[in-house]
């Protein structure tokens, strides 16, 4: 059993800070459980371009309000607490937090950690040694 609390990631190599976003992650690749799960805040008034190419992406929002876009349809839903969106075709889509919006997110294959959004917002495909597999 692994239990973890988020002060205990804070401020450690696992809380990943941005100017747009700050992740704290949670479960990694290195647990060997097939996912990883971040708590995710992602800031007001900011425009976040993302593409899991090599990962899918549930995003569970339980604080704050914002809006996603599917970049290859336009469609725009809004997100508010209780609200969840499922990045289940490897979406190309863009946050815009209204407020601070606090998430959950699992991604799979679960992240190493050490990925690095590229310039198209993808991360890497890494083992878990963080060698890139694709």
């Amino acid at each position: 059993m692994i239990v973890r609390t988020l002060d205990e990631i804070t401020d450690t190599d696992a809380d990943i800070k941005t100017p747009n976003w700050r992740s704290k992650r949670i479960i990694l690749a290195k647990e060997g459980v097939g996912f990883s799960v971040h708590e995710t805040t992602l800031y007001a008034g900011t425009v976040n371009d993302f593409w899991y190419a090599n990962h899918i992406e549930a995003v569970f929002v339980f604080e704050g309000e914002g809006e996603v876009t599917n970049k290859a349809t336009g469609e725009t839903h809004q997100l508010r607490p209780g609200s969840l969106y499922l990045l289940n075709d490897h979406d190309k889509h863009q946050v815009r937090p209204k407020t601070d919006m606090r998430t959950v997110c699992v991604f799979n294959p679960p992240v190493t950690g050490a990925e690095v959004h590229d310039e198209n917002g993808v991360y890497p495909l890494l083992n878990e040694s963080g060698e890139r597999i694709a």
